[in-house]
């Protein structure tokens, strides 16, 4: 008898459209590739084949011998493998370097994120802030709505995190995200960083907002006032370039 597990499927933005769910569950044989469990995805929402953009899904196993284990996330290009989580330690000192993450679906405020990376060491603190623009392509919009896949977004922007560090020396990082509705003139993302001299925090800000619509999993929608709505995609996406 072919040993079989059970394997996690989740849908995010339009893909939960079309298939009518958040998630399920589906009996599979414990050897599957990914091309074949897209392929079992795909028989029950064919309308998922028409839709690459928001084609992702987490692929978890539950091995009769062990608790749930977390494998991979894959795109459609099977492209993207989801590394551990990253541990942060609870013994830092003050001064140490803080990258600070948070999603909500609070009202953003830029007091608050520019606050957390003040230092005394530091002369310079750069922002971006980005908001709910009025208008896309002659369409009034009425607001913009977000959703994540979270424990992937908040595991790559600390790789982005990490990654500027490599780069630049700067002090202190932190990454706001909104999810959920957010009105015209509203922040959606917020990104503070702090540094000794304000060229190493300038770079790393534009740095790090390109990377966070490159490589994170956050979804926007557009709701325009005539009452439609339409899923967008980051040109910077690497699923977007892929294909």
């Amino acid at each position: 008898m072919v040993p079989r597990c059970q394997v996690e499927v989740l849908y995010f933005a339009k893909s939960a459209e079309i298939a009518g769910i958040r998630s399920e569950t589906i009996s599979v044989p414990q050897e599957i590739k990914a091309l074949q469990l897209w392929n079992e995805i795909e028989a029950r929402h064919p309308g998922l084949v028409w839709f690459l953009f928001v084609c992702l899904f987490l692929y978890c196993l539950r091995h009769p011998t062990s608790s749930k284990e977390l494998l991979a996330i894959y795109s459609i290009q099977w492209i993207h493998t989801f590394s551990a989580k990253y541990e942060k330690d609870m013994n830092e000192v003050e001064e140490k370097s803080k990258d600070i993450i948070k999603f909500t679906s609070e009202k953003l405020s830029v007091d608050e994120v520019s606050q957390l990376v003040i230092s005394p060491l530091c002369g310079a603190i750069s922002l971006f802030v980005g908001t709910t623009r009025n208008n896309f392509e002659g369409k009034k919009v009425i607001s913009l709505e977000y959703e994540a896949y979270l424990p992937m977004a908040e595991n790559e922007i600390r790789k982005i995190c990490s990654d500027i560090r490599q780069k630049w020396p700067v002090k202190h990082i932190a990454v706001f995200h909104r999810l959920g509705l957010v009105p015209v003139t509203e922040a959606s993302v917020i990104i503070a960083v702090s540094s000794a001299h304000r060229a190493a925090s300038l770079e790393a800000v534009s740095y790090a907002i390109d990377a966070l619509k490159a490589r994170v999993p956050i979804w926007k929608k557009e709701i325009y006032e005539e009452s439609s709505s339409s899923w967008k995609r980051n040109k910077e996406c690497f699923w977007a370039t892929s294909v």
